[in-house]
């Protein structure tokens, strides 16, 4: 067994010793569950309302806001997984012990990386479940079709599950650099779910501001997952500027994976490296 096969086996029994995956995996689920129910139903009120314009919201288009929601809104869930992992592991030392095993710590740093994009996976899958089982059936009933057998929708999903990887990576960057757990977690709520939003929709009413909101990191996970209730429904708007148009999904990835080694990168040049106390 390899130095690196080593390290992962004893990671991977770090995260299925505790807790933390598994609920916060529920967590997003029954929150992707009660947004993708609640749009599916917004949705299919906003078809029937629009009938009689003549203009309606395209049954792809639906499916794509609504299975969407686990990154556009529940992106905070991997974020504050891997921000607890760092956090937890300086907090308690077993950070110290991994390098006592392994003193390699590129080594270790490798293999956090590794299960923490295997354990976003899971929890990404898990938020599907919730916004695919709650919104599905409403779109049938109101849309008339859920879009599960469009190769479209399955791409989405996937791009769905690389963004939430990749925001616990994220989340793991922010947590070795802050140090303390819950700063952290105050830090990833205020951001989420405040902070960013304010700026993104704020930034709408001019045109230089729409074109740098679009490098916020939940803008380019929309971009990058090619759907969200937030910039489709800008674009639906006329008055809206054209540079709040999205990033593209190759830019989008590229502008998150961005954000990701930045963080990791930071925590190796400012944390990693020192001795750990």
């Amino acid at each position: 067994m390899s130095r690196l096969s080593r390290s992962l086996s004893s990671e991977f029994r770090k995260v299925r010793s505790t807790k933390l995956w598994w609920i916060l995996a529920i967590v997003l689920a029954a929150y992707s569950a009660f947004m993708g129910g609640l749009f599916a139903f917004m949705f299919g009120a906003l078809g029937d309302a629009m009938d009689g314009t003549g203009v309606s919201l395209p049954a792809q288009e639906s499916a794509n806001m609504v299975y969407s929601s686990v990154s556009t809104f529940g992106y905070v869930i991997p974020l504050l997984f891997g921000a607890l992992m760092a956090t937890g592991e300086l907090r308690h030392g077993t950070l110290g012990l991994a390098f006592t095993l392994e003193p390699q710590r590129g080594i270790v740093l490798a293999s956090k990386t590794i299960v923490l994009l295997v354990v976003g996976v899971v929890i990404g899958i898990a938020g599907l479940v919730g916004a695919v089982g709650a919104g599905a059936p409403v779109l049938a009933a109101t849309v008339g079709d859920p879009m599960l057998g469009s190769g479209e929708t399955w791409l989405l999903i996937v791009r769905v599950l690389a963004a939430i990887a990749i925001w616990a990576i994220i989340g793991f960057g922010i947590g070795v650099l802050v140090r303390n757990q819950a700063f952290a977690i105050v830090l990833a709520l205020v951001f989420t779910q405040f902070l960013e939003p304010v700026l993104r929709t704020g930034a709408q009413f001019w045109d230089w501001s729409a074109q740098v909101a679009k490098f916020l990191p939940g803008a380019a996970t929309d971009a990058f997952v090619g759907a969200s209730v937030m910039s489709s429904l800008s674009a639906l708007d006329p008055t809206a500027p054209a540079a709040s148009d999205g990033l593209g999904i190759w830019t989008g990835l590229l502008v998150l994976l961005a954000y990701a080694v930045v963080a990791l990168l930071a925590g190796w040049l400012l944390r990693w490296r020192r001795d750990v106390v």
